[in-house]
């Protein structure tokens, strides 16, 4: 029991300490958990405990994970991706093998060892790249899809790798295929013990596959939802967090008694229950064992790196490991031309699957096992497999430098020559200015629009939009958009500064032109206010508006008085805006800014006042007999407001 809780104790702390300093300097996760493992490792080495075991049990997160990538890819969804899948997929594997193969035959080694070794090193890591897509929000990219669809490939492949290697084998092995593919089963697979079906022939084994298969589609189709129906009635929350567990558990453990891999059948299992209404309740119980189990996998890979054997062959080890990254960046780079994988896509597809997967750690077992490797030849792939993983996020930083520097070339492009002088200019085409320009448009009036995004501007030209490439912060662009003949400024980037510089330039050496600004926040009105633009629109005020008044009816209220005490509100709030704007000062925060918080103090005051204690908004859902105001009333209000240039929006 002490020997458990010291390991919990130790497993636990290096990753709490780790991955906050990792993530605080941009690194990820991922490599917060593998220099964890790599700090942990002489500890494990004294405590003399058994990385690899651990790391068996800890592959289990992978199949939890790719269970949860499951329950978000609808079937219908999967079909869409068969094409990808297969040819994308497929290609990958088999040009890999093939290189890695030639290499092989190159350095003199035996045929055998070559197809295992091709094959093996074709694999990239699952876990670590769906980790690293998640987190950084890129699983909904081209790219992102694209390697969802190579790595499920590569996992559906390994069925086959594993059924393969023990035909490279002596002869008088061949007929322990089935025990040996339960022994690797894969992420999570269980131990050799587990092979009742090892004695069939092979089209035996074949039916009993497809058995399994259709077992687990059945249950996830049929017997789930009574399951959970009935285990939902206790109201224990404990109770569905362990129904959970054993789906998952359950389902590796089939596919395992039948040869396959167990992450394979969670896959399967996750996308039956896609359409569950049980999906969301699911992901939630089953992600924190998966974080969790994840990243003690992340753990034992930095722990199980041999150092001595680093130190002995470091340049061979070095060598062999760039190698491999070069090698399959380059097939990757030509694939992605080939099914054309544009822009950063294109290098977060190349770069992020260019290492050695998880499963090598497992395949180099069963190849050892199976007297097709030698144990030196082995022990060297093995630190190649890990050495790859670990500059993993490297390749993603790479990645983002990439992408940076796309950036900046795509801005250090020359601006278009503006021949057009309308009396409207929109600086900034993008979900904000792209509608502000089609509705001006659509009653007749013309504008000048200028964005700093090319592949925007790309897009709205095809679409036969008069738009220009450019900085609309810098004067001299301004000037041959015509703001000296310009009426109206629509300034709709989303970058404060830059909004904030933009309008102060152009309050002071225009002033006859009218500016209505973009405000990313309250206190970014206030900064607008302070450089003399009196038309600020909060970017998400109207919509929040909207949402209180569906708040009020609700509650009760009549739809026609909920959105008078929207309009009231509204009305009041423009008014405390003005106010607190007077007595803003942007080089004090606001908490500290003693006029500031008095004032803010006052208005609240008086706000509740007018509002709740003076009966309109309590009113309206409680005393039917208030009368909200009349439509006259309102238009009167209305143009007040509007007549103010001191109110802003």
């Amino acid at each position: 029991m002490g020997d458990f809780l010291l390991l919990t104790t130790l497993f636990l702390g290096a990753g709490v300490i780790a991955v906050p300093l990792a993530a605080r300097l941009g690194l990820g996760s991922v490599l917060g958990y593998l220099l964890a493992g790599i700090v942990l490792s002489p500890v494990l080495g004294l405590l003399h405990v058994d990385v690899i075991a651990i790391q068996h049990f800890a592959e289990f997160g992978v199949v939890m994970m790719l269970f949860i990538v499951g329950l978000e890819l609808e079937p219908k969804r999967l079909w869409e991706m068969r094409g990808r899948l297969l040819g994308l997929g497929g290609l990958q594997v088999l040009l890999t093998a093939l290189a890695v193969f030639g290499v092989c035959t190159a350095l003199d080694l035996p045929w055998r060892q070559g197809v295992a070794i091709g094959f093996i090193l074709a694999l990239s890591s699952t876990a670590i790249v769906l980790q690293t897509l998640t987190e950084r929000g890129l699983m909904s990219s081209d790219g992102g899809r694209s390697s969802f669809s190579v790595l499920l490939f590569q996992d559906i492949a390994v069925i086959f790798m594993l059924a393969l290697f023990p035909l490279l084998s002596a002869p008088d092995l061949v007929a322990s295929v089935g025990a040996h593919a339960a022994e690797a089963g894969g992420h999570g697979g269980a131990g050799g013990d587990l092979a009742p079906f090892a004695h069939l022939p092979g089209w035996g084994k074949g039916l009993v596959s497809l058995g399994a298969i259709a077992l687990v589609v059945g249950i996830g189709s049929y017997l789930t939802r009574p399951l959970f129906h009935f285990i939902a009635m206790a109201r224990l929350r404990e109770l569905f967090t362990a129904a959970a567990l054993m789906l998952v558990v359950g389902i590796a453990l089939l596919m395992t008694l039948a040869g396959l891999s167990p992450a394979l059948g969670a896959f399967l299992a996750g996308v039956v229950l896609a359409n569950s209404e049980y999906r969301h309740e699911l992901e939630s119980h089953i992600d924190p064992f998966r974080g969790l189990l994840l990243g003690l996998f992340f753990i034992t890979v930095g722990a199980a790196v041999d150092f001595q054997l680093l130190a002995d062959q470091l340049w061979t080890t070095l060598g062999l490991t760039l190698g491999l990254i070069v090698l399959k960046a380059l097939i990757l780079f030509g694939l992605s031309l080939v099914f054309r994988i544009g822009g950063s896509d294109r290098w977060l597809f190349t770069l992020g699957l260019a290492q050695a997967g998880e499963f090598g750690f497992v395949l180099l077992t069963l190849t050892v096992s199976e007297s097709i490797l030698p144990q030196a030849v082995s022990s060297q792939l093995l630190l190649v497999v890990a050495l790859s993983m670990l500059l993993t996020p490297g390749l993603f930083v790479l990645y983002g430098r990439i992408c940076s520097l796309m950036a900046k070339a795509r801005e250090s492009a020359p601006a278009d020559e503006i021949d057009s002088h309308a009396e409207i200019i929109i600086a900034g085409h993008g979900r904000v200015g792209g509608i502000v320009n089609r509705m001006l448009r659509a009653y007749g009036h013309e504008t000048t629009v200028l964005d700093y995004s090319s592949s925007q501007l790309e897009a709205l030209r095809a679409f036969g939009f008069k738009v220009f490439f450019g900085d609309a912060t810098r004067p001299d662009l301004l000037h041959a958009a015509g703001i000296d003949r310009a009426k109206l400024l629509i300034v709709a980037i989303d970058n404060r500064d830059q909004i904030t510089e933009l309008v102060r330039y152009v309050r002071k050496h225009h002033p006859h032109v009218h500016v209505i600004a973009r405000a990313t926040s309250r206190e970014h009105v206030y900064d607008l206010y302070a450089v003399g633009c009196r038309d600020m629109i909060r970017e998400t005020f109207d919509s929040s508006v909207r949402i209180g008044r569906s708040a009020f009816e609700a509650l009760g209220a009549h739809p026609f008085d909920a959105e008078q005490m929207c309009r009231a509100y509204v009305q009041q709030d423009r008014l405390n805006l003005r106010e607190m704007a007077e007595v803003y000062d942007p080089e004090v925060p606001n908490h500290k800014n003693p006029a500031f918080v008095t004032r803010a103090r006052e208005v609240l005051a008086r706000q509740r006042d007018e509002l709740s204690g003076g009966g309109r908004v309590l009113g309206a859902m409680n005393d039917r007999r208030w009368s909200p105001p009349t439509p006259k009333d309102v238009r009167v209000e209305r143009d007040q407001a509007r007549s103010d240039p001191k109110t802003p929006d």
